[in-house]
């Protein structure tokens, strides 16, 4: 069964109309499906909005997401172009290219030289595709990077460390997908990383961290983490980092039966094994009803969310999937068509 974790900080101060400086992360898994996406920003108000999350990114789960960001409007009408565009099949490429033709954001005159954007996707065959665009008109220092499965940008940055940081922490930490995009986010935790929270010590006032596991439902992703706005002088993502440890907390101390999900059961040629982010599991065991061991899974890369299982050569009939945790293990009963 899938849980959800929420969590929110909110210091409601000034309005504003538009976010004009953002550092951010998108990016897929495409071992697992997930699609996760994790950014900051120093903007004042920006907490009566909800903060930084609803505005800047948006997630299709088991597809891809799109991170809009530098002069944007409130609410965020090229981010929504951007997700109908993915949804219409347009490749990571092809959503950039459309977006510089159709802005249809009225801040800075329609004009996409003030916008940037980051783009992670999964194609029909599940391959990562990553694409970014920096309008020459963002304010500096700006810049976006891509990798295999993640797209890194920032604007109004102290300068290339702050990419550099989030890029290396991405690639040099082992895990889940939310593993890796806390870690690139602390890359980032340091003053001035948004330069108009250089004065204040802190990277910036907003932080938030978003994953979707292949089968949430648009809107209900398994993890969210949401810093709307923290008090002058304090670092937003020092309280997302505690929020995030104490979502894995929780999960580790959640009955294992609770956390993990079979489907197709019945099974037919191949099926599925989810379980919660950041759960350990050591051992995945299939036995048939004589007790014969019949499939052995060992190799995790740690914490795992799932694993396809290819039983098209079990005969039809009943059989048990054992799964071993760090503490407990839980036996799950399948039929073979």
């Amino acid at each position: 069964m899938k849980k959800n974790y929420i969590f929110l900080i909110a210091a409601f101060l000034s309005l504003s109309i538009y976010a004009q400086d953002t550092f951010s992360i998108i990016a897929v898994d495409p071992d697992t499906g997930e699609v996760g996406s994790a950014g900051a920003s120093c903007v004042d108000g920006i907490g009566d909005f909800g903060g930084l999350i609803d505005i800047i990114t948006d997630i299709i789960p088991g597809r891809g997401g799109v991170n809009s960001q530098a002069y944007v409007c409130i609410p965020n009408s090229n981010l929504a172009s951007a997700i109908q565009q993915m949804e219409a099949g347009l490749s990571p490429d092809e959503i950039i290219d459309y977006l510089i033709n159709n802005d249809n954001c009225n801040s800075q005159n329609f004009n996409p030289a003030f916008r940037q954007y980051g783009i992670a996707d999964l194609d029909p065959d599940g391959n990562p595709r990553t694409a970014g665009f920096t309008g020459n008109l963002a304010d500096d220092y700006k810049d976006d990077i891509q990798g295999a499965t993640y797209s890194v940008q920032g604007n109004i940055l102290l300068n290339e460390t702050v990419l550099n940081n989030m890029e290396a922490n991405f690639n040099d930490t082992d895990g889940t997908l939310a593993d890796k995009l806390m870690a690139a986010m602390q890359g980032a935790n340091f003053a001035g990383a948004d330069m108009r929270c250089l004065d204040r010590g802190t990277s910036s006032t907003s932080a938030y961290l978003v994953v979707y596991q292949e089968t949430d439902a648009p809107g209900d992703p398994t993890l969210e983490l949401n810093i709307e706005e923290m008090p002058f002088g304090e670092e937003p993502i020092d309280s997302l980092q505690t929020l995030y440890d104490d979502f894995l907390l929780s999960v580790r101390d959640t009955p294992l039966e609770n956390t993990v999900r079979v489907f197709p059961n019945p099974v037919s040629d191949q099926f599925q094994v989810t379980i919660t982010p950041s759960r350990f599991i050591s051992k995945l065991e299939i036995f048939d009803v004589s007790g014969k061991q019949v499939y052995l899974q060992t190799e995790f890369t740690g914490l795992t969310t799932g694993e396809f299982i290819d039983s098209s050569s079990f005969k039809k009939g009943v059989y048990f999937l054992r799964i071993t945790g760090a503490k407990e293990i839980h036996t799950v009963k399948i039929i073979k068509n």
